[in-house]
């Protein structure tokens, strides 16, 4: 019989439902995200991320669940902070008739 070091971390794994819900997405779009990690395609507000899943079954066609410390991760990820407004100088004044390269009037004959 196989002992596990931490038995607290089988009850700490979420179902892709759950995990979904508590990311605020579908549950196609965590398999989505999953799949995109997997190959390493996956990015977060521009990083690339690898997302740690835990998938049973003997060629790993089972069932998926995913650490809650992960979800937590991935929420930090996804945390947008505001920025201060972008400080907007006054236009500098230009020429009134900048595409004429030439002096205006009448031409000398």
């Amino acid at each position: 019989m196989v002992k596990l070091a931490n038995t607290r971390m089988l009850h700490d794994l979420l179902t892709t439902k759950g995990a979904a819900e508590a990311l605020g997405i579908s549950v196609p779009t965590l398999y989505d995200w999953l799949g995109q990690s997997r190959s390493g395609e996956f990015q977060l507000r521009g990083l690339p991320v690898q997302i740690e899943y835990y998938q049973s079954g003997r060629r790993g066609q089972g069932r998926i669940r995913i650490p809650e410390r992960e979800v937590k991760r991935l929420l930090n990820l996804m945390k947008a902070e505001p920025r201060p407004p972008a400080i907007r100088r006054s236009p500098s004044p230009k020429a009134l008739l900048q595409h004429i390269t030439t002096t205006p009037g009448r031409p000398d004959d």
